[in-house]
């Protein structure tokens, strides 16, 4: 496994349940980690709890091409090359097609799909300057196996798995490599909106699911590992 110490990650998302976990194991290995998220506030509250000083993290908005671009400038101003990328941004809307409207499904999709292709396009050129690094996405389990009401949710996952898997042909003469988590059932502020009746308390708590993007970040530089599905062992759709 590669040490994390010194390297440079940048985390969208880090606000999320998930996301603030990362940034502390992270932070806790010797990373050098950069952080956004939407809200400021939120976002100093993980920043104070990782350690991780003012000037690197940043508000943005992942639907805003030009905010991506502002974010992912203001880092390489400080940081010759970014070694990781994860984008650990995303929004859940669970309702069946009689409910779902149009621009529920079209935020989904701005936020889970066209957001992650804003940042990937923003990084990617610096990756490739070094030929190396890697890109970490979190599809979900709805991104491999779909469910009654996750129409919208399920086509942003699933696009994002078929985007990236593009993309790595793209990159095959490179060594950046292309990791996708499939994450089912965490315990996180996903549910708090939705209207579904689920047993959070049999769920995988956010902590433990933020360890398997720690263990991935590490993966040795002679592999990739291109998969890695964690749901509870309860509850196992794949």
């Amino acid at each position: 496994m590669e040490s994390l110490k010194g390297r440079v990650v940048l985390l969208a998302g880090a606000t999320g349940g998930v996301g603030s976990q990362v940034a502390k194991q992270l932070s806790a290995s010797g990373a050098i980690v950069y952080i956004t998220g939407r809200d400021s506030q939120k976002l100093e509250e993980v920043a104070s709890q990782a350690g991780i000083p003012a000037s690197r993290t940043f508000q943005m908005d992942i639907t805003s091409e030009t905010s991506v671009n502002q974010v992912v400038s203001q880092v390489l101003a400080q940081t010759p090359f970014i070694h990781i990328l994860i984008n650990a941004t995303g929004i859940g809307i669970i309702k069946t097609m009689d409910t779902l409207d149009s621009a529920s499904f079209e935020k989904v999709l701005q936020v889970n799909l066209i957001g992650a292709f804003h940042l990937v396009k923003a990084v990617l050129p610096n990756l490739k300057e070094e030929k190396k690094g890697l890109i970490i996405n979190i599809p979900g389990v709805l991104g491999k196996v779909p469910m009654a009401g996750a129409a919208a949710y399920s086509a942003s996952k699933y696009g994002l798995v078929g985007m990236m898997q593009s993309i790595r042909e793209e990159l095959k003469r490179t060594e950046i490599r292309i990791t996708n988590i499939f994450l089912g059932g965490i315990d996180s502020a996903f549910w708090d909106n939705i209207d579904l009746r689920v047993q959070r308390d049999k769920m995988i708590i956010a902590e433990e699911a933020a360890k398997a993007i720690w263990f991935l970040c590490q993966q040795p530089s002679s592999g990739v590992v291109s998969e890695m599905v964690l749901q509870p062992f309860n509850h196992q759709a794949i």
